[in-house]
């Protein structure tokens, strides 16, 4: 999906840096849309995030995240006439305002239906995948907990749930006695 956004366009270097984050830091699309530069401090690595209930987390992202936020905020963003109140808001509609969720999701389905992706996806999809991902590396649930911000482990134990199910889908495929 990533490959399919067209870096030729500004639309697409935002975009691009919008589900690099997404996927790379697992955040959800409320606290994305909000995301501010003041909290982005990208030379060590991390975003502080204000989540559910106001609550402020720091969470690690990528290094591909941060090039393609990089070339966004360099050669998309600085171009925009940002309307006032908007200045520390990272990701910005081409009217130079806060993106909205409904057009995350609008950005997400039309990339999925120029994939031809027959599954249904959404924002959530990425953090999904950030940490089920995580988990069958082999990172620490409550290290997952704490990125993810979750109240409970519980929460976050859905994820382990998941790759047990992937574990058991692998036997009764490959295994000759399952």
């Amino acid at each position: 999906m990533l490959n399919a956004i067209d870096l030729s366009t500004a639309e697409g270097q935002r975009n691009s840096a919008m589900l690099e984050t997404l996927y790379s830091s697992g955040l959800r699309v409320s606290e994305l849309i909000s995301l501010k530069k003041s909290n982005s401090f990208f030379d060590i690595g991390f975003l502080k995030i204000t989540g559910k209930g106001n609550k402020e987390r720091l969470v690690p992202i990528g290094t591909s995240a941060i090039k393609h936020i990089n070339i966004y905020e360099e050669s998309i963003r600085r171009q925009l006439k940002i309307k006032t109140g908007n200045d520390d808001i990272l990701f910005l509609n081409r009217r130079g305002a806060q993106l909205t969720r409904v057009m995350v999701f609008t950005i997400i389905k039309q990339l999925a239906i120029k994939i031809q992706l027959k599954k249904k996806i959404s924002p959530h999809t990425f953090r999904h995948s950030f940490a089920t991902h995580l988990i069958e590396g082999g990172a620490d649930l409550r290290a997952v907990q704490e990125m993810l911000g979750h109240e409970s482990i519980t929460t976050t134990e859905i994820y382990t749930h998941l790759d047990r199910d992937y574990l058991r889908q692998e036997i009764m495929q490959h295994h000759p006695r399952a």
